[in-house]
């Protein structure tokens, strides 16, 4: 492979993962849970390398660049909080949208309910 054709898929490849996010473009309804450092099987780090800190208003959410601002709203009581992607999740196998810190949950939903209707919007 010739040198342009390495630096072409570079300069490609950075583009894709360093694109921004369009707030108009993605808007996603579902539900949201919670998790902490205490569930089993949390990592020490977050997906992006950061340390795990379950007071922080951080999320886990799959399609999303890391360090996008969301806006996420119960919508069964108007309640939102912004937090910041910094982690991938949740397992896909649960059907839910968006896994929020215990903090950032605990902003918008009762702990003890664990599930929320919510929506996501980028800002």
């Amino acid at each position: 492979m010739n040198r342009a054709a390495v630096i072409l898929i570079v300069l490609i490849t950075v583009a894709f993962f360093l694109k921004e996010a369009d707030p108009s473009s993605v808007i996603i309804r579902g539900q949201a849970s919670w998790y902490s450092q205490t569930d089993p099987g949390i990592l020490l780090t977050t997906a992006n390398m950061e340390n795990f800190d379950d007071s922080a208003l951080t999320c886990a959410i799959w399609d999303l660049p890391f360090n996008t601002m969301l806006k996420v709203t119960n919508l069964e009581n108007g309640r939102s909080v912004i937090v910041r992607v910094n982690d991938r999740g949740p397992a896909k196998r649960l059907n839910r949208a968006i896994d929020l810190t215990k903090q950032a949950f605990s902003k918008i939903a009762d702990i003890e309910k664990g599930l929320a209707t919510v929506s996501v919007e980028i800002i």
